[in-house]
Order: C-alpha cells, then structure tokens, then sequence
C-alpha cells in the first residue's frame, strides 16, 4: 500500500492487455496497472495527508507498441465509517462537484448502497480540480459511472455484464450449526443468508436442526471472465429434518413456493398506503428532462397527499437504512429477503429505526416534502435485484399458490431440481 504521498502522473498507459480485456476485468484495472508500474522510476513526489486506502495511478516511459487508455487518478477502497464527502475533502476535489453528483444520483440512490471494500475510481482535472468522472465499483459484473457534461451536470450510467452463470448442485449434513455446515459444503454467506431467511417461517436454524440432517441446494453463481462475482440465485432447497422435507422452488414469477405450489413467501401490498390515494407520477425508466432532453428516469409511483399522511411498509421485512438525502429527503429503506427492496422518500418523520423488523400494513413514517421536492408526496419505490422496477405492475408475491394454470410446468420443474439433486446424494 501507498501511505501518505500521491503520485503526480506524466501519462497513463498500459501496456499489451486491450481495453475490453481491462473493462471485464472491472476491479482488476487499477490493480494491475500499479502493479505493472511499480517497477519503473517514479518521479514527482508530492507529500499528502491521504488516506492508505488513496492509490494514485502511476506514470511509464512510454513503448511504440503500447496503447494509451485513460486510467483514472486515483482509486479508493470504501472503509467502514467513510463517507463520500470526507473522501472528497482528502483528494481536495470540489464540494460543488459532489452535490452535483448527488443531485444526478437522487433517480438511483446507488451511493448510498455503497459498502465497505466497494471501489470508487475518481478522474480529476488536475488544474482546476474538478471531478470528470467517478465511478462506483460493487463487483466484478456491477458498477456506476458518473460524468461530467459540457454544462457542468453529470450523466448516470449503469453498467452491468451478464456474464456467465453456472449452475451448481451442493448436498451436506449437519455437524455443527446449519451456516457452519452449508459453508463447510461450499455455500456462501449470501447462499446461507438466502436460505435462512426465505425458510424462517417453516423452520428454526438455530434449535430444530439435529447432527446428520440432510441439505440439498440447487443455485446459479455468476462468473465474470471465470471471477465470480458473488452475485447467486437459489433455485431449489430440500431440508431432511428429523425424516421431515422442507422444500422451496424457485418459479418463473421469481417468487418462491414449497413441493406442493403454495407460497413461502407473505403477499406484498401494491400501494404504501392504508386507502387508495391519487398517483400524481408514474413510473418511467425513458423520462427526459424537459430542458436538457436526456433520459432523467423516474425510478417510483408519486402518491399525492398532505403532510403526514401515514406511510405503509408494502410487505414484511427488516429496516436496512434511514438516511436524510439533500435531495431525496428523509427515506427509509426496507429488505424484504429474496431479491425485494422498497424505498420511502421525502418523509417528514421517521417512525422506525435501522435493525427494526416490520410487517405489511404498518406505519413507518409520515409523508412530507424533505428533500428536493415541488410540494409533499410519498415517493414509493419496488427493487428487485437492486433494480428499480414498476411498482403497480412488477410480479411480487401477492398470491398464496402457483396458479392453478401453471401447476403443469411447476411440477416438472421441480421433478427436474428433485432429479439434479438426487443425482449428487
């Protein structure tokens, strides 16, 4: 690690990997290019205060057969307890910047999903210190990028590589607890996390399993140029306990029911409110900003009512933030297990607190007009994968059983899941 100077760079170049090898890579692009560098003299040394988590790109004597590539000035690795701001201040680059970065992030609230050992890639205009581009980097498969245009504003791009996914079958016992188990098996803490809380209403992980039940997952992990990307899905579980199956499948609606088709999974509710309120906007991913004309998605259904109207957690689920936003206000956002996010803005009042189980149907803060805002709405927002989607037409679980029109193809998907697994016992 590099602790207390920057670099002053001469070129960026990198030498006989391409630009879309480097691009896959994702992470890897800064790492590598350090690391290739750091055999050459270095020149310009200029004593900072930075953080060790600050690498600064390094500079080559430039070859005849090297490709030049605009690598970025600085990356940094998120710790626990930074904040963007702070990380800001330390590389000296404009406050103006990042609320203008903020302001172009209020459709998308990607920065404040940030998490430790995220990567942020930073491209500066050295004389003036103006932030051109940042980039947000989650994994491998996912990342943002945030530019600077001619008018000083800033372009959302997300970047995603579908990549490969490989789908795996893992059996085991339990010696232990069932997470020391599964992971023994070659399950991840996500796999783990996953399974534990889509089968908490049928059983409990930490005082039902006995020493030799069985477990037997099917799931999809995704690769990225063969680095995976920590991103899987659960497709089929079976759980012998005490000579009793405990089953869930995955089904073509994304939700998930047990052998017999009945759902596992507690109904959601459309709307974030007791009684039917007037939408004000809808939901539209192509929206275009009436002056700049480029694509300003709206990302969630405005509800338009008075300051303090009750705001309804739409389905069972745990408290994952409470933030106060410059421009989305005071919000809260809610995990509801298997894929499903919902998010609340521009509130007056928070009635919950980050940690706090909630169940459908209950009060979790009262509307306002925090934040950016023309007057006071609820803004309601459904994410599945993390993945803003349309809230009043989305498929989420708001039925008991597979219907009955599709009881055909999920019983040979589940003979097919039941067969895989068998295979591997």
């Amino acid at each position: 690690m590099i602790s207390g100077f920057m670099y002053e760079k001469k070129n960026k170049i990198f030498s006989r990997l391409s630009t879309s090898v480097l691009s896959l890579m994702g992470l890897s692009l800064v790492t590598v290019a350090i690391s290739v560098n750091l055999s050459q003299d270095v020149t310009h040394i200029v004593p900072l205060n930075l953080s060790d988590a600050v690498l600064p790109s390094l500079s080559t004597p430039k070859l005849a057969t090297e490709k030049q590539i605009n690598l970025p000035d600085y990356e940094y690795t998120v710790q626990l307890g930074d904040s963007l701001s702070q990380i800001f201040i330390k590389l000296g680059i404009s406050y103006d910047d990042l609320l203008s970065v903020m302001e172009t992030d209020l459709n998308h609230l990607r920065i404040d999903t940030l998490q430790p050992n995220n990567i942020l890639q930073f491209w500066v205009d050295g004389s003036k210190k103006r932030l051109d581009k940042l980039e947000l980097i989650f994994n491998v498969a996912q990342k943002v990028v945030y530019r600077r245009l001619h008018d000083d504003s800033y372009e959302f791009t997300d970047v995603n590589i579908i990549g490969e996914w490989i789908q795996n079958v893992t059996v085991g016992s339990i010696e232990g607890s069932f997470s020391v188990s599964a992971l023994n098996a070659g399950l991840s803490y996500n796999d783990v996390h996953s399974i534990t809380n889509l089968l908490k209403n049928k059983i409990n992980f930490s005082r039902d399993l006995r020493v030799g039940d069985k477990f037997e997952v099917v799931h999809s992990e995704q690769f990225i140029a063969g680095q995976t990307s920590g991103q899987s899905e659960m497709q089929a579980i079976r759980i012998q306990r005490h000579g009793v199956l405990i089953t869930a499948y995955l089904h073509t609606d994304g939700n998930y029911y047990d052998k017999y088709g009945d759902s596992l999974q507690r109904a959601f509710q459309r709307h974030p409110t007791i009684g039917k309120e007037h939408i004000s906007s809808g939901f539209n991913a192509k929206r275009k900003h009436p002056v700049t004309g480029r694509i300003s998605p709206h990302n969630g259904t405005d509800y338009a009512v008075q300051i303090g109207t009750p705001v309804i957690s739409t389905g069972d689920g745990v408290i994952v933030m409470i933030r106060d936003h410059p421009y989305a206000g005071k919000y809260i956002v809610i995990d509801h297990g298997n894929q499903y996010r919902t998010r609340y803005l521009h509130n007056s009042k928070i009635l919950v607190r980050k940690g706090q189980r909630v169940i459908r149907g209950q009060r979790i803060a009262l509307s306002g007009r925090s934040g950016r805002v023309t007057g006071p709405h609820i803004h309601y927002e459904l994410l599945i994968r993390g993945k803003a989607v349309n809230a009043m037409t989305a498929k989420i679980p708001m039925a008991t059983s597979v219907p009955r029109t599709e009881r055909s193809a999920f019983a040979k998907a589940v003979t097919m899941y039941d067969k895989m697994m068998f295979a591997k016992l």
